[in-house]
């Protein structure tokens, strides 16, 4: 069986080839994966806008799409895979629109897939399916969530932050220190030059239940509010003793030595609630996911760990790791296998 899939969840136009494979342990083959990026159109705003964004997914969606059959040599195909949610409003709807409308044209069924979804699969897509019952984060600009695994296709939410994602964190963190966007990298540029102890800075630990989620037991929760705010204070205090002017930047390696302070303790944040959701549930793996698992030191500190305690870590290759849409073609095949398509008249859920 061969998907397109269709991602316009945020400021990426992505359209991707899938087959299946029916070989075990890698069921999925990519045959193309085509990403138009709009870094450069949000640059400036520092962040992105969602007004543009939308503009310009009706720009591209087109060509990508061409671009994606052309370059898997297919002119035809059994399903579309488009994500339904969450995302921006108005990027999703010029996605889902143009699936609901090659799918009719092209009398394919459509398959809605859940943006998230698409992150756990490209797990898969990487390196084979995961030793089950898995434990893995998804962790991106929009969403910082821990899922359990122990059927493939079915996560049940363990956690989730209440308020920034780590990738958001990152971003301001770098808008703070005047590193420019897209802030994740930026952070892990400059945080290589830096001493990741030189600023002392705290890791929240959540106890109590969020009253909005009941269900979740809190813990395992995640909040990057506090420790934003304390890089803010840091910053401000360093400048009032410098005696800088507005707009005068800190020192290179001071900048440098936040940066790897503040990179230290989002990862060591994150891979603590994996590792003991981990060992809580007897995981037989775990992985990370989504455009923060790009992050070198988040790389490179979850394989050691894993190592340390016998565990296999699923990682995405970078191609992987950002917003693409072979992982929402993935997770289409998962959910089209287990008997899910769409009527035509489906929503776009934000």
């Amino acid at each position: 069986m061969v998907v397109l899939g269709i991602e316009t969840s945020c400021d990426e136009t992505a359209a991707a080839v899938v087959e299946e494979t029916g070989d075990i342990p890698r069921p999925w083959r990519v045959k193309s994966n085509i990403v138009a990026s709009q870094i450069e159109v949000h640059r400036k705003w520092g962040g992105v806008v969602p007004e543009l964004s939308a503009r310009q997914h009706v720009r591209d969606i087109c060509d990508v799409v061409e671009r994606a059959l052309a370059d898997a040599g297919v002119e035809t195909y059994d399903a579309i895979a488009v994500t339904q949610g969450p995302g921006l409003m108005g990027s999703l709807l010029v996605g889902l629109s143009f699936a609901k409308a090659l799918a009719w044209a092209r009398s394919v069924p459509l398959i809605p897939v859940h943006h998230l979804a698409g992150h756990i699969e490209s797990l898969v897509l990487g390196a084979g399916e995961m030793p089950l019952p898995a434990i893995v984060l998804v962790v991106s600009g929009g969403h910082t969530n821990l899922y359990r695994i122990e059927h493939a296709g079915v996560y049940e939410l363990l956690g989730r932050t209440r308020d920034d994602a780590a990738g958001e964190a990152f971003d301001k963190v770098a808008k703070l220190l005047g590193l420019g966007y897209p802030g994740g990298p930026a952070i892990d540029l400059v945080a290589a030059h830096g001493d990741d102890r030189a600023v002392p800075l705290p890791k929240t630990r959540l106890t109590h239940a969020d009253r909005n989620a009941p269900e979740l037991p809190g813990h395992r929760d995640f909040s990057f509010s506090g420790l934003k705010t304390s890089v803010l204070r840091h910053v401000t205090s360093r400048r009032e003793e410098r005696g800088l002017a507005a707009g005068e930047p800190l020192p290179r390696q001071h900048i440098s030595d936040i940066a790897a302070s503040f990179q230290r303790v989002v990862v060591e944040t994150l891979l603590d609630r994996l590792f003991d959701a981990a060992q809580s549930y007897g995981a037989q793996s775990v992985g990370i996911a989504g455009g923060v698992s790009a992050n070198s030191r988040l790389r490179t500190d979850a394989t050691a760990r894993g190592v340390s305690r016998g565990l296999p870590v699923f990682i995405p290759t970078l191609g992987l790791s950002t917003d693409n849409a072979a992982m929402i073609a993935a997770a289409g095949l998962r959910r089209y296998r287990a008997g899910i398509v769409s009527a035509l008249d489906v929503d776009a859920d934000a």
